[in-house]
């Protein structure tokens, strides 16, 4: 018996197998976190940071089950996946800073890591010089790039969602966002670059560049596809060969075709950066001390 499918059918499928393997594999991920549950400030940022993949995934099924959806609706879906991307990029600055016991708010900064060199690169140096010495201010400096981010993320999401049900949205517009967003996303992501590689060595042990890759692999890998998605669509590239269907339709199902199946991928990987094998392992290490501490008073 042969199954006559449709693309729009096999799209589906596939979708669904993907999505239903990016929820294995982080729902498994988050689980073995609560069983291991050793350090909640640190867990909590790890499992805000793991449920981007299906995030990221189910908004884009829903945008593509809903493909004849408003506008107003589609931005508003991006708009859910871009504001949450921006809570993990400050969740994971956050998460480095605790593993390198920083806290800018209470003013500890180690001794040992005080007067560290930063060297800023083109373009940044046109406004900071190029090379910097780590102290409280540079480390504010480092946190308020990564949090401009979580603020002009939401504000401009809002904006696009009331100007489009507004019916006031031409494609300058559109690209001023976009510009906007683009640049603001490049200094976030700047700013946990330079703070990467000022710490490397401290951080060594968490697995840092799997960590880092997870969260810039989805938010920059995703944020230029859709810019290259319609930059094609702009330039006649891409185009619908349906009366019915509008080009910048096809180009939203594309997106989140693509970002459906890359989130398996990313979803494995977190499973890699952001493992509870540590929190077992200290576990059974505080155990162990706990049981040898009363053998000792039981001596």
């Amino acid at each position: 018996m042969e199954l006559d499918l449709d693309r729009g059918q096999v799209t589906l499928i596939v979708s669904s197998i993907c999505l239903m393997l990016t929820l294995h594999f982080s729902i498994q991920l988050v689980t073995e976190h609560f069983t291991s549950w050793k350090k909640p400030k640190e867990q909590k940022a790890i499992i805000i940071i793991v449920l981007m993949a299906p995030l990221y995934a189910i908004v884009s099924f829903i945008g593509l089950v809903d493909f004849m959806g408003s506008k107003p609706f589609f931005t508003f879906l991006e708009s859910v996946k871009e504001c949450y991307e921006a809570i993990v990029m400050a969740k994971f600055l956050g998460l480095m800073y605790t593993y390198l016991n920083i806290s800018i708010s209470k003013n500890i900064v180690p001794d040992e890591i005080k007067g560290r060199q930063i060297h800023h690169s083109f373009p940044m140096t046109l406004f900071q010089p190029h090379t910097a010495h780590l102290n409280h201010h540079t480390l504010k400096l480092l946190k308020n790039w990564t949090w401009q981010f979580v603020v002009i993320r939401p504000v401009c999401s809002i904006l696009m969602v009331v100007l489009q049900m507004l019916g006031v949205y031409p494609s300058w517009v559109s690209w001023t966002f976009t510009i906007i967003l683009n640049i603001s996303v490049s200094l976030a992501l700047y700013s946990l670059v330079v703070f990467y590689h000022v710490f490397a060595k401290e951080l060594a042990p968490h697995k840092p560049l799997a960590k880092f890759l997870c969260v810039k692999g989805i938010v920059f890998f995703v944020f230029w596809q859709g810019i290259l998605l319609s930059t094609l669509v702009s330039l006649g590239i891409i185009k619908s060969h349906y009366f019915w269907l509008e080009v910048e339709r096809l180009q939203e199902g594309m997106q989140n075709e693509l970002v459906i199946v890359e989130m398996v991928f990313f979803a494995i990987l977190m499973r890699h950066a952001y493992s509870a094998a540590p929190y077992r392992a200290e576990a059974v290490t505080t155990t162990s001390g706990d049981a040898t501490s009363g053998d000792k008073k039981n001596e």
